[in-house]
């Protein structure tokens, strides 16, 4: 009788694309809180959420271009449990962080909250169009 090998344990990573609409967000949002709850990531999973909002929302509003979708990628790295939150669109400009409040304007402050909610923050050509922005957010046992 063969011996049963032990079930491999998998990495958590998971991507899916999005049409370049301002609904995107809302549904990145759902589909973050299920995967991270699925996945018993241990950090704050609120946080990763309004990150990806962020994210997914500058993609659908300046990375817009015709016939093209935004792509969300979730992954939990071995390595500490760090989650990398990143999102690819098919525009090379990378807009600029915002940092004024006022004028009654809404928006140009989100990397600015992506970064105050503790994630690092850096972006990268892709080989073949466009660019991804990728958040890194610590679990609660790496982060305090």
């Amino acid at each position: 009788m063969p011996n049963p090998q032990p079930p491999t344990l998998l990495t958590p990573d998971w991507s899916t694309s999005y049409p370049m609409t301002l609904r995107s967000p809302r549904l990145a949002r759902l589909h973050t809180r299920r995967r991270l709850t699925m996945w018993n990531w241990t950090g704050d999973i609120e946080d990763a959420v309004l990150i990806t909002s962020e994210l997914v929302t500058n993609a659908a509003v300046h990375g817009k271009a015709a016939g093209h979708e935004l792509w969300l990628r979730l992954a939990v790295l071995e390595e500490g449990g760090v989650l990398s939150i990143e999102v690819s669109d098919p525009v090379c400009a990378f807009p600029a962080m915002g940092t004024e409040s006022g004028g009654g304007r809404e928006g140009g402050r989100g990397l600015l909250v992506v970064r105050e909610l503790g994630a690092e923050l850096d972006w990268f050509l892709r080989a073949v169009l466009g660019k991804t922005v990728r958040a890194r957010l610590a679990p609660a046992s790496a982060s305090g």
